[in-house]
C-alpha cells in the first residue's frame, strides 16, 4: 500500500517534549479520526498522574466541550470571546468533572470567528496571544482543532509547541495526511519555528481486518520514530463515554480503550521525564500492532501497572 502524499522531506523532527508548560495542538482535516477522544482522554489520564491539564476547544461543534460534561449553550466566556479578544483565559477557563482537569470551552459563535478573523491584524497569533499566561498555570494544555486546515487550526499551530496528529486506521484517513504534514512546515517556515510533531497516534485499529495492520505498517514506514509505540484500539467506551459527559478513562478505567489512552500517558511521561532507562526498548524499535484475532491495542511493552489493551488469544474463554 502506498501511502498518498507523503514525501521525506515534509517530516517534522520529533523532539522530546517540554517540561513545563507544554502546548499540545491535536489536529487532522479529516473528521472521525480520534482529535477529541485523545484530546480527553490523554488530558485525563495525565491529570490522574498529577500534571495540572487545561483543554483548549476551539472547535465550533464543541464535542471536547459536552464530552467533559460542560454545557456549550450555557451562555458563558467561551474560546470564541478569547479569540476575538473579548475575555481572558481567566474568564474563559471553567473546572470540569475531573480532577486537575479544566477546560476553556467552545460555543457556536466560533463558526463565525474564522470570517471575522480574515480582516484582523496579526490574526494567526490571536490564539498565541492569549495562551502566553497558561504556562505557568498548567503543565499540558490541549488545543481540540475541528476538522478543517482553516484559521482556526492555524492559529493553534502557531500557538503549540508540538502537534500530535490521530490517524484512524484506514484508507481515507492516509489520504489528507500528506496535506497536514505539508501546512505544519508551512506553519512552522513562517509563522512558528518551534513547531515540532510531538507524535502521530494510530487510532480506532481493528486486527480482526487486514486493513490496520497495513495501514500501522505503512504509517510506521515513511514515519518511523514520531509514531508513538501505543496503538488506539476501536473501543465501545470510547464512543459512548461521551454520552456520560466524561472520558472513558475515569468512566471506565479497566476499558480497552482507556488502558490504551493509559498507557500513552505513560510514554508521554516517562519521555518528558527523561525515565526512560538505558537498554529500554528503543522507540524506532517497535513492531505492527497484534496480535490475532479480535485482539488490538498497544504494539510495546506496557508501562508497569498497565495491562495490555489486547484480550487473550481466547477472549471468549479468557484463557492463552
Amino acid at each position: 500500500m502506498a501511502l498518498p502524499g507523503i514525501q521525506k522531506w515534509q517530516i517534522l523532527e520529533r523532539r522530546p517534549p517540554r517540561v513545563d508548560g507544554w502546548l499540545v495542538c491535536v489536529a487532522n482535516q479529516k473528521g472521525g479520526v480520534g482529535k477529541t477522544t485523545t484530546t480527553l482522554n490523554l488530558g485525563a489520564a495525565l491529570a490522574a498522574r498529577g500534571r495540572r491539564v487545561l483543554v483548549v476547544d476551539i472547535d465550533p461543534q464543541a464535542n471536547a466541550t459536552t464530552g467533559l460534561g460542560l454545557d456549550h449553550r450555557a451562555g458563558g466566556k467561551s474560546t470564541y470571546d478569547l479569540i476575538m479578544q473579548e475575555a481572558s483565559l481567566p474568564e474563559v477557563v471553567v473546572p470540569t468533572p475531573v480532577s486537575g482537569l479544566q477546560c476553556a470551552p467552545a460555543s457556536v459563535d466560533l463558526a463565525g470567528a474564522e470570517i471575522e478573523l480574515v480582516t484582523a491584524l496579526a490574526r494567526e497569533h490571536r490564539l498565541q496571544e492569549c495562551l502566553v499566561e497558561a504556562a505557568g498555570t498548567f503543565d499540558v494544555v490541549f488545543i481540540d482543532c475541528p476538522p478543517s486546515l482553516g484559521l482556526l487550526t492555524i492559529n493553534a499551530m502557531v500557538a503549540a509547541d508540538d502537534l500530535v496528529v490521530p490517524v484512524q486506521c484506514e484508507y481515507y484517513a492516509l489520504e489528507g495526511l500528506g496535506q497536514l504534514v505539508g501546512n505544519a512546515e508551512r506553519v512552522r517556515k513562517s509563522l512558528n519555528r518551534e513547531l515540532r510533531i510531538a507524535g502521530i497516534l494510530l487510532t480506532m485499529y481493528d486486527a480482526r481486518t487486514n486493513l490496520s495492520p497495513e495501514v500501522a505498517e505503512e504509517v510506521r514506514k515513511h514515519f518511523g520514530p514520531i509514531v508513538y509505540d501505543t496503538v488506539i484500539p476501536r473501543s465501545i467506551k470510547l464512543s459512548e463515554a461521551p454520552s456520560f459527559g466524561e472520558p472513558a478513562v475515569t468512566l471506565d478505567p479497566s476499558s480497552r480503550g482507556a488502558r490504551s489512552y493509559l498507557a500513552l500517558a505513560d510514554e508521554i511521561a516517562s519521555t518528558r521525564d527523561g525515565s526512560q532507562t538505558e537498554g529500554a526498548p528503543s522507540p524506532t524499535s517497535v513492531s505492527v500492532p497484534g496480535p490475532g484475532g479480535r485482539g488490538y491495542g498497544v504494539a510495546t511493552p506496557i508501562p508497569p501497572g498497565i495491562e495490555r489493551a489486547w484480550p487473550p488469544l481466547q477472549p471468549w474463554t479468557g484463557t492463552g
